[in-house]
C-alpha cells in the first residue's frame, strides 16, 4: 500500500490538467472533480483517477485537496456549499488553493477550515499551461512552516521552483503583485506598439529592438507570440481573468491605504474590454483593441511590416 497521500484536485481547466495529471503520474491516488468539460476529467479516469460526487466526498476520502478555479466566489462555493469542503472537512485536511484569489477571501475560509481541524495553504501559480503539462510551474506559498514541509513533496511535483512567501494569505498578495506587473506590461506593451504604428515604427521593429535589449523578458515574447505571429494560444489567459486579478490588487491597495495609480491605469484596459464583450479573449490579444481604440487595426499593420 501507498505511503503517499491521497490526493483531491477540484478544477481542471488549462493549469489544473496538467498539474493533475503530474501527480498521477507520480503515483499518488487521486480523486478529480471538474465543471462541464468532460475532456480533462475523462483523461484523468482513464490515467487511473476517481471521480468525486462532490467537494464534501472529496474532504471525506482525501488527505490533500487542491483547487484551481478562476476566482474568489468559485473557491468559496467549493468551501461553503451545502455539499462543500467544510461539510466534510475533518482533522488534518490539508487544502491547497493554486487560485489567484482575494487574500481577504483567502484569510477568512483559512480560519472556518482550521476550526474543523484542517489547513489551508495558498499557493498561487506562476507559469502557463504548457509549463503546467511539464511540471515547470512556480509556486508562492503561504502557510505554517510545519505545513509547508508537509507539502513541499507534492507542489514540487507539478512546481519546479517553490518559493514560501510566509504566512496564510501571503501567497495570492505576492501574486497580485506579480500579475500586477505582467499585467500593467500588456497594457504598456499594447499602448507603445500602438503609437509606434501611428508613427511608422512596426510591431516587427518594436519586438525586435525591445527583445533583444535589457527590457526582454518571457511575457514579453509570449505577448509577442500573438501581437507579431498572430498565434492566438501563445498566452492563454484571458481578459476576464486579468480583469479580475486587478480588481482584486487594486481592493488589496485599497485596504492598505496604497495610492495605486498605475494599479488603476491598468485595469482600465481590461475591464473595458471586458465590457466591450471580449472577456474570452486572451491577455496578448489587448494589443488589437488598444489600437483599435486609436483608430489602427494592428494586424493590418504586421501584414504591412512582414
Amino acid at each position: 500500500m501507498s505511503d503517499k497521500p491521497v490526493i483531491g484536485f477540484i478544477g481542471l481547466g488549462f493549469m489544473g490538467h496538467g498539474m493533475a495529471s503530474n501527480l498521477r503520474k507520480a503515483g499518488y491516488d487521486m480523486w478529480v472533480r471538474g465543471r462541464s468539460n468532460r475532456v480533462p476529467v475523462d483523461s484523468l479516469l482513464s490515467m487511473g483517477a476517481h471521480e468525486a460526487a462532490s467537494p464534501k466526498e472529496m474532504a471525506e476520502k482525501c488527505d490533500i485537496i487542491h483547487i484551481c478555479l478562476s476566482n474568489s466566489p468559485q473557491v468559496e462555493a467549493a468551501f461553503r456549499a451545502a455539499d462543500g469542503i467544510l461539510a466534510g472537512a475533518r482533522p488534518g485536511l490539508i487544502v491547497i488553493e493554486t487560485s489567484t484569489a482575494d487574500p481577504a477571501s483567502t484569510e477568512a475560509l483559512a480560519a472556518e477550515l482550521a476550526a474543523k481541524g484542517g489547513h489551508f495553504v495558498d499557493a498561487p501559480l506562476g507559469g502557463t499551461p504548457v509549463q503546467a503539462e511539464a511540471g515547470q510551474l512556480s509556486a508562492m506559498v503561504g502557510c505554517d512552516e510545519a505545513i509547508f514541509d508537509t507539502v513541499l513533496p507534492v507542489i514540487s511535483v507539478w512546481a519546479a521552483r517553490v518559493n514560501r512567501i510566509g504566512p496564510v494569505g501571503s501567497g495570492h498578495k505576492m501574486k497580485l503583485l506579480m500579475n500586477f506587473v505582467s499585467l500593467s506590461y500588456a497594457a504598456l506593451y499594447a499602448e507603445a506598439m500602438t503609437l509606434g504604428a501611428k508613427t511608422g515604427i512596426s510591431p516587427q521593429t518594436f519586438r525586435q529592438v525591445i527583445g533583444a535589449s535589457r527590457m526582454g523578458n518571457g511575457f514579453f515574447e509570449t505577448f509577442m507570440g500573438y501581437a507579431v505571429d498572430r498565434n492566438r494560444d501563445s498566452h492563454k489567459f484571458s481578459i476576464a481573468n486579468a480583469a479580475k486579478d486587478m480588481r482584486y490588487l487594486n481592493s488589496m491597495a485599497s485596504d492598505a491605504n496604497v495610492m495605486n495609480i498605475m494599479a488603476g491605469a491598468a485595469k482600465h484596459y481590461f475591464t473595458h474590454v471586458e465590457a466591450m464583450g471580449h472577456a474570452d479573449d486572451y491577455v496578448p490579444m489587448l494589443s488589437d483593441h488598444v489600437a483599435a481604440l486609436n483608430g489602427v487595426d494592428l494586424a493590418e499593420e504586421v501584414r504591412r511590416g512582414s
